[in-house]
This record gives C-alpha cells, structure tokens and sequence, in this order.
C-alpha cells in the first residue's frame, strides 16, 4: 500500500482512504454491514489506514456502524475521521454535545483528524462568530482530536481567506482533473502546498463519473493500459501531486476495493504522455458541452418555473459524458417534473437577463426533445 508522510504532523497515512459515505445498503435503505464490515476488513489488512466518515452519512448510520467495525481493531492502528455537521449547529453547546455523541457512536474517546464539514462563506462566518472554530481547537487542546481541518465548497477566494486564517493541520478540497478549475482546485492546491498543509482529496473520481465514459473516450483510456480500470487513471491523476496525502474513495462494492487497492499496492504517478492524453481528452469532454451556461441564475426565477440552469447542466453533462446513466439520477428524480424544459411558455425574459446571450428558449426545445429520446444510451 503506498503510503505518505505528512510532515507537518509527523505521521504517514495510506494514500487511500476508505470514505464510509457508500457503503453497499439493504433494501430497506440500511447499511449491509456484514459486507461492509468485509470491506473494510479487506482494505485494512491490504494496509489502507485512514478511514473516513461524517455525522450525517447514511443518514445518521455511518458512524455507528464505523464504531462497532473497528472496535475489534487496535486504536492506533487506525487513523479515524469525522466532521462536525456545521449546518446543525447554532452554539458552542450544540457542537459539544454533537462532537460527544459523535464519540459515543464512533466507541472511542478520541477523533484523529477533526473537520468542520463542508464550510462555505456562510457557514465560515457563523462558525467563526459563535466561537465554534475556537471551541474546536481546544477540543484538539485537550487532546480530544489529534488533528484539526475543514472540507471545503465554495470559491478560491473563501479558500484562501480560511486556509490563511489559523494553522491548520490539514485540509480537505474535491479535486480531480475534470474540475481543476471548480472550488480550491489547482490553485487552492498549490496554496495549501505553498503553506505546508496537507491534503487530503474527495471526489477524485467525481461521484464515479470518471469511471466510465461513452466507448470511444474509455477505449483512448484503454490503449494507455488494457489491464487499468477507467478509474484508476482518475486516481492515479490525483496521486501524483505530491501534496495529496490521502484520496478518498467511496465504495460501495467488494470489487472497488479490490480495483482500488490494485491500484495503490504498486501506485505509480502518472507518465508525461499519459498526463498528455488525459489533458486531451479533458478537451474533447469539454467540447462537446453544449451551451455556456456559467450557472449564473441570472435567468431566475423563471415565470413557468423551470429551472434554467438545471436543465442546461444536466444537458451539457448529457452531452459530454454521452452516456444516459451520467445523467439519469439528475434527470428523473433531482429536476422535478414541473422543472424540466418542457414548461418553457417562450416568453423571452431570461434572454433578455442572460450575461452570455445563450438562445435560452431554443437549447431548451433541445433539452426535452434529446433527454425524452435518449439519444445517447
């Protein structure tokens, strides 16, 4: 298992984490935790280190589950990762009692690497108003939590502001090479490279999107290597910048973690022609996006209430990936019916709104029409 050393802490970790927010479920929604507990079983003794989970995963189920799996376990054989859900909390005492419960569910009396989930502009200045930040920096104090961080979803500039603002230990960004332009991305990396904190990546294959494309782009992924799954070139990518200590990978399925782990048991960076290749195929992807629709909501609200942006960012990833599956999810159940394209009236008004002048009424005829034929399957 390859492993990094972090520095700053004077620790190393395995370069792949487990994340425990897809975790194989029953069909009651429930987690399976017999194959659960025989995945993680199987990463651990494969050497994977660093596991990583949260309050709300699996509603509210992850952490107790991670607890009991790893009781069998040695505590400092393990690195273990939680968060402090920001958007329950209103007071210091809501996130003492939440980060007590949190020990309880997890059975043990300690947090190695702490985080505050998911900051944003919004959630940064309520948390630094409340004296949550403060709060959580002497629970490390007291030797409650080994480390302290955040995971972060927003700007570069909130990047910045907050990775400038106290010493973190470390820091958590989505970061994979189809959005280096998106949240921190290349340049929240080289900042926190440049101070000395380390970083530990989700999403870096995207929520699975970078485990498969239409025939034509997986077969150019293929040709690099017949024996690597499409995925594992999406993780080697993030790999190979030297900062990333840990990649976290969601998995569902015992055959996951067994690609994964084939893949950092003899991890190799990537080659400067396989770097070539994937930037090239970054730029086919990208130009097959079908409008310039930036998600400004500059068109909203729409008087028929269909969700402008909404439509365009499915159809445009529709477009790219030129698979239904990419897309079916955002399609049939997260755009609500009364959301989709079809309701457009053709009044205009976004068109006269749209900092990009796009045909908004036109892409939106063309939206319904190739979501309703599936012209790609």
């Amino acid at each position: 298992m390859e492993k990094r050393k972090m520095e700053k802490l004077g620790i190393e970790t395995s370069l792949l984490g487990f994340g425990c927010m897809r975790f194989p479920t029953l069909p009651d929604g429930k987690i399976d935790e017999a194959e659960a507990e025989r995945m993680l079983d199987k990463a651990i003794a494969s050497g994977v280190n660093y596991i990583d989970t949260a309050y709300p995963y699996h509603n509210g189920q992850s952490e107790p589950v991670v607890g009991r799996i790893l009781k069998k376990y040695d505590r400092d054989s393990f690195y273990l990762a939680t968060k402090l859900p920001l958007w329950a909390v209103n007071s210091v005492e809501d996130a003492e009692r939440i980060f007590h419960e949190q020990l309880e569910r997890l059975q043990t009396d300690h947090v190695d690497f702490y985080l505050l989930h998911a900051l944003n502009k919004e959630k940064w200045d309520q948390m630094k108003q409340l004296g949550v930040v403060d709060y959580c920096a002497k629970l490390k104090e007291e030797g409650k939590i080994r480390y302290y961080g955040f995971s972060f979803h927003d700007d570069y500039e909130v990047f910045e502001e907050i990775l400038n603002y106290r010493p973190w230990d470390f820091c958590q960004i989505q970061y994979n090479y189809l959005d280096r332009y998106e949240q921190a991305g290349d340049r929240g990396y080289a900042l926190a490279e440049s101070l000395g904190v380390p970083l530990v990546i989700m999403e870096p294959v995207k929520g699975g999107n970078l485990a498969g494309f239409s025939d034509d782009i997986n077969d150019r992924f293929h040709q690099m290597d017949p024996e690597a799954s499409v995925a594992s070139f999406a993780l080697r990518w993030v790999g190979s910048h030297p900062n990333v200590k840990v990649i976290l990978s969601g998995m569902s399925t015992m055959q996951q973690v067994e690609d994964n782990l084939k893949t950092f048991a003899s991890f190799k960076p990537l080659s400067e022609t396989e770097s070539r290749e994937i930037d090239e195929i970054v730029k086919e992807l990208r130009s097959r996006v079908q409008n310039g629709c930036t998600g400004c909501r500059y068109c909203m609200p729409c008087p028929a209430g269909v969700n402008i942006p909404g439509n365009f960012k499915v159809w445009n990833n529709y477009h790219m990936y030129r698979t239904y599956g990419h897309v079916q999810r955002e399609w049939e159940v997260d755009l609500k019916d009364e959301e989709k394209a079809k309701n457009c009236i053709k009044c205009g008004r976004c068109e006269t709104l749209c900092p990009q002048k796009l045909s908004i009424r036109a892409d939106l005829a063309r939206v319904q029409q190739e979501l309703d034929d599936k012209i790609f399957q």
